[in-house]
């Protein structure tokens, strides 16, 4: 008796699509893009934010330097979009705002000093991941569709994210996170 075949039934977690669904590929590298170009247009107005928070000099510049950076991924951005033939508008980014509302209330949770300067390394770093797994996302798809200008564009971006990060945890290390650790210490000391 030769076995029968069965049609997978539907998970009870399939979503259905909302009105005007992504129907490939092309459509995701879209969604993905429009994503990107608001995740760093927030994050140019809430870098300055963190900036007046840090305390440790050498965060400061890194900040101001990733400040610097993200305006040129925007722009970056543009360009993307122009090539493309994609339209450059920016939708909101649940998870950019997420990471950032959480770095608000860590700031207003901490003093002014290392352990703060902790917090916002630590938030940084989570947007940096986030840009970095978009990035990298988007510049697939974007080499897959053929679309090779935007693929260096996008490469370039994901090579600076990544630096930037290491660049972030080179600090933590150095002297932040012991800074902070010490902090800890000395409060406890003192309870």
């Amino acid at each position: 008796m030769a076995p029968t075949t069965r049609k997978p039934e539907a998970s009870k977690e399939t979503m259905k699509a909302k009105a005007n669904p992504s129907h490939g590929l092309r459509d995701l590298f879209e969604v993905g893009l429009k994503d990107i170009y608001y995740a760093e247009k927030v994050l140019s107005i809430n870098l300055p934010k963190m900036m007046e928070n840090a305390s440790d000099p050498e965060l400061k510049t890194t900040l101001k330097n990733h400040l610097k950076e993200t305006h040129e991924h925007v722009s970056r951005l543009e360009k993307i979009f122009e090539t493309t033939g994609i339209e450059a508008k920016a939708q909101k980014c649940d998870a950019m705002e997420g990471i950032l509302k959480e770095n608000a209330n860590m700031i207003k949770k901490t003093d002014h000093g290392m352990v703060r300067d902790a917090s916002i390394i630590a938030s940084e770093q989570k947007m940096k991941h986030y840009e970095i797994a978009t990035y990298g996302t988007l510049h697939a798809f974007a080499k897959t569709l053929g679309e090779n200008k935007a693929a260096t564009l996008l490469a370039k971006t994901l090579d600076e994210e990544k630096k930037a990060d290491a660049k972030l945890t080179d600090i933590a290390l150095s002297s932040i996170n012991k800074n902070a650790f010490r902090a800890d210490a000395i409060t406890n000391i003192r309870a």
